[in-house]
């Protein structure tokens, strides 16, 4: 059992996210001279799958890492954990000290991961009630503008969310980036689950609630 609450902002937890998503890079240089640590090959897609979470051989812990508002001062935790009937993106959000979002990441593909023949992306999710979102990024810099796409949960029900690539909202800090670039599928470089209490533009998510949330993730893939 994981124990997320926390009361104030956890300066560690801080340095170990930086860390891990390599975003400072003298940390980055020193962690692998020491570890030898490279992150895991790009996957690639099988049968239009790109992550089976229900495969206990998937090396979950090298490819995503929690990317919550502590990067920003707040006191929100989550984690993504391996189960039998996929992954549980689970934590707790809080509003306190201006956060309200808690989210996991995958650290960049290294090369990019080419999608450009797919329509979009495909999850196999069961939810809480719950507003999420996916975001993908097709640059390799640590705070980059995301694509975007918002979707609503049941509870306990399962669903399969369909994302056309050209429904992405390119995005900065929840903030919509107008006459940006438009998405390159052709080179995907990181995809992002979070539970935010803003949509984007400073409207707030109608369904967001803080405290405790689980999003089991069974897939993510791709259609055409």
């Amino acid at each position: 059992m994981f124990e997320f609450s926390k009361s104030s902002w956890d300066f560690g937890r801080f340095l170990q996210t930086l860390n891990y998503f390599e975003a400072v890079p003298l940390l980055s240089w020193v962690q692998k001279m020491f570890t030898g640590s490279t992150p895991p090959p790009t996957p690639q897609p099988q049968a239009g799958i790109i992550f089976n979470f229900q495969d206990a051989s998937l090396p979950l812990s090298q490819i995503w890492g929690a990317l919550d508002d502590v990067v920003m001062g707040g006191v929100s935790a989550s984690t993504l954990q391996q189960a039998a009937d996929g992954a549980r993106f689970t934590g707790d959000v809080s509003t306190a000290n201006s956060g309200g979002f808690a989210s996991v990441r995958t650290r960049n593909f290294e090369p990019p991961l080419n999608l450009f023949s797919a329509t979009g992306l495909e999850l196999r999710i069961k939810g809480d009630g719950k507003r999420y979102k996916l975001l993908v990024r097709d640059e390799n810099s640590w705070d980059s503008v995301a694509y975007a796409y918002s979707f609503d949960t049941t509870m306990n029900q399962w669903a399969t969310v369909q994302i056309p690539f050209s429904k992405l909202v390119p995005v900065f800090r929840a903030k919509t980036v107008k006459n940006g670039a438009s998405f390159n599928s052709g080179r995907i470089r990181s995809f992002q689950l979070m539970l935010s209490k803003f949509e984007y533009d400073g409207v707030l998510n109608p369904h967001f609630e803080a405290g405790a949330f689980t999003l089991l993730v069974q897939s993510i893939g791709v259609y055409s």
